[in-house]
């Protein structure tokens, strides 16, 4: 039997992390028996991130090697059908929405001081109120500085803004109208997109960023249209 293992729910959403919903939504798509375990410290796991999978005594930490794990697995299933320019498309959606926009919503709720009393309640509401602030203010410290040297925390406000528009305009505009990336099912790369967009849409309360997002009716009704086909949504 499979483990994932999650965060737990956090800000309205079922799967606070769109990692964990997307390797979820995966093995679900698999038809892989598996069951779901979540731990509140990311800095308790192997990489100190998670998803991680627990598989025939074998750790396997981080979404995207949790992908190619279960396609050698499976011999092939995560890509099949998939043309080599196909799958080049889905990388690069990845890697927008994985290593850029991903980073901004991050920001969006740990950085923005309206929004920063969610995270400490949402993260660290289970510490002894004397400690909850130390350790809240040494989390956001970390994360203002791995954004910084990202390059994103770099910029202006209003210039990560900006940032963000030109990545959903994309989004939007890479996404169908109806159906899915590359085939009447949705695959990897429809959870990868539907994953982090579910976060940005659905976090309560909304951030700056579900703001700009909700202008982008075409990407919001796909990102519905990927968890209503998988049964399983980021929200509660």
């Amino acid at each position: 039997m499979l483990e994932l293992v999650t965060l737990p729910p956090a800000f309205g959403m079922r799967n606070v992390s769109p990692f964990c919903l997307k390797a979820e939504m995966l093995l679900n798509s698999l038809d892989l028996p598996f069951t779901v375990s979540q731990i509140s410290d990311p800095r308790k796991a192997p990489k100190g991130k998670l998803p991680y999978l627990v598989a025939d005594r074998r750790i396997i930490a981080d979404s995207e090697l949790i992908t190619e794990y279960l396609d050698a697995t499976t011999q092939g299933r995560v890509y099949a059908g998939l043309s080599d320019a196909q799958k080049a498309q889905g990388v690069a959606l990845t890697r927008l929405a994985e290593d850029h926009l991903y980073w901004i919503m991050v920001a969006s709720r740990w950085l923005d001081p309206e929004w920063w009393p969610n995270v400490v309640a949402g993260f660290f509401g289970q510490l002894p109120a004397i400690i909850r602030p130390i350790a809240s203010a040494m989390a956001r410290r970390q994360v203002a500085q791995t954004y910084h040297l990202q390059g994103l925390g770099r910029h202006s406000l209003e210039e990560q803004r900006g940032f963000a528009e030109r990545n959903l305009a994309a989004l939007n505009a890479a996404v169908p109208t109806a159906g899915f990336l590359f085939g009447p099912s949705p695959g990897i790369f429809d959870f990868t997109v539907a994953s982090l967009m579910a976060g940005i849409f659905d976090n309560q309360p909304a951030t700056w960023l579900t703001g700009l997002a909700r202008n982008h009716e075409n990407l919001h009704a796909y990102t519905e249209r990927v968890q209503a086909h998988t049964g399983l949504y980021g929200r509660q």
